[in-house]
């Protein structure tokens, strides 16, 4: 999806206009997509709601002021928020509502940095539980949530006067951000939630007897992220290596587990030539249905098709497909169990091939900082989250063996991005006030050079059935 490429007027942050550039010059951040969208709709003031905290943080900080009427969040991030980024959110305090798993790697200290940080703020914790990115926490605690949600907007619509026009219900696309508005009453804004595959579509009959409820996909939180991710030159090149060593031939049949948006396959698509057909599956309905526009959009029907099923279980007979492949989902499923599935649809003589993260190796930061921080950032940085029976480390290429694959061929590889590759360009949260600032001059200065980019690690392997 593209915004146009002709020069208009926008909104920025502080509410008056500036010039467009091309996209092909320069890509919109997302705070002023939003700011378009709402601009579009008529609202001046909305409540937000969404995930995960780092979005709602970068959005607190880019938005103006005065168009946030509160914020709902779900606190999971990767790495434990600085209490200097986490006081950025202060003057929300009163109007922020906060929901914490109980169970995970960072979850009590998190709750307890939280709490010291932001006195005042309502802050939910669901017992028993552990929510990283990709949990459907609306679908499991939906009674939870919507009863902590419309008692905490109840309030502070009782504290401000809501002036808003009634939206008629409908659907739309703004700058690239799809939207659906349900309901009446003061604008509900539900950004997306991180990888939940229901997203929000549990609590919107609810949501929507007291609020006009205006869901957004499209180019918006992990949808852009894995889009924004999945073209750059990097991460081709590193694709491509794996198709090269695949050896792909023209008529063979593809298999994509974990596909989320597609982004891969479509290119694959391309690549070929459509010489190739090419399967994508996720347990993930909402990554496939925008995966399916996606397909639409660049006219790839009867080229690339989307199956809804686990990786764990792969909802296909023995020897289905002439290549099995996944990029960066290894570490969030059993791997051994997604591993043997892989290779059981695969036909024998055929190939597997795995691209994993490299948490077992250090990324590489080219920016001017002290040793200090730039170990901090290169260590800490772009580590998600690995469950117990995934991964993300060299145990991949004994696990290739161990499944019975033959010709196995091993390497690791680095993903270069440019710094105007990024998605969103903060200084991440988990950096102290005083760290951020540095941070960003040091940003400033490499690409006043020319030379800010960062390399992380991939574990790459490639192996043949018998």
């Amino acid at each position: 999806m593209k915004a146009n490429s002709r020069s208009t007027a926008r909104l920025n942050r502080h509410g008056t206009t500036e010039s467009d550039l091309t996209v092909e010059e320069r890509p919109l951040p997302v705070e002023e997509r939003l700011l378009q969208l709402l601009q579009h709709l008529g609202i001046e003031q909305a409540h937000f709601a969404g995930g995960p905290a780092w979005f709602l943080w970068y959005l607190h900080r880019n938005m103006p002021p005065h168009i946030v009427s509160s914020m709902t969040g779900f606190f999971l991030p990767p790495a434990l928020p600085h209490p200097d980024a986490l006081s950025d959110l202060r003057p929300l305090a009163g109007r922020l509502l906060t929901f914490f798993g109980e169970r995970g790697p960072v979850a009590t200290e998190e709750q307890q940095r939280f709490r010291e940080s932001l006195p005042g703020t309502t802050a939910v914790i669901f017992r028993d539980y552990f929510s990283p990115f990709w949990a459907d926490v609306v679908a499991d605690r939906t009674k939870e949530i919507g009863d902590a949600m419309l008692e905490f907007l109840a309030r502070i619509d009782q504290e401000q006067e809501s002036t808003a026009a009634p939206l008629a219900e409908g659907e739309g696309e703004v700058a690239g951000i799809s939207y659906r508005i349900q309901g009446s009453g003061p604008p509900l804004v539900l950004l997306p939630l991180g990888l939940a595959p229901s997203q929000w579509e549990p609590l919107l009959p609810r949501l929507s007897e007291h609020y006009c409820a205006i869901t957004l996909g499209g180019e918006i939180g992990w949808v852009r992220i894995l889009e924004k991710r999945g073209r750059t030159p990097g991460w081709l090149r590193v694709v491509g290596n794996l198709i090269d060593q695949i050896l792909l031939r023209p008529g063979e049949s593809v298999l994509d587990v974990g596909c989320g948006t597609g982004v891969y396959d479509r290119w694959l698509a391309h690549r070929t030539g459509r010489a190739n057909r090419v399967t994508g599956l996720d347990i993930n309905g909402y990554l496939l249905r925008e995966a399916a526009a996606l397909v639409r959009k660049e006219g790839l029907e009867g080229v690339v098709e989307f199956r809804q099923g686990s990786a764990d279980a792969l909802p296909f007979p023995d020897n289905s497909f002439d290549v099995t492949m996944t990029v960066g989902v290894m570490a969030e499923v059993d791997a051994d169990r997604m591993l043997a599935e892989m290779a059981r649809v695969t036909k024998p003589g055929g190939r597997v091939a795995v691209i994993t993260f490299a948490f077992d190796v250090p990324s590489w930061m080219n920016l001017p900082l002290s040793a200090e921080l730039k170990t901090k950032v290169e260590t800490t940085g772009g580590r998600g989250v690995v469950t117990e029976r995934g991964c993300a480390d060299a145990s991949l290429y004994r696990r290739f063996h161990q499944a019975g694959l033959v010709q196995v061929s091993m390497f690791l590889q680095l993903c270069t991005q440019l710094f105007t590759e990024q998605i969103e360009r903060e200084a991440p949260m988990y950096l102290s006030r005083e760290e951020r600032d540095a941070y960003r001059e040091a940003v400033d200065q490499a690409e006043a050079e020319g030379t800010a980019f960062i390399a992380f690690p991939l574990h790459c392997a490639v192996g043949t059935k018998p």
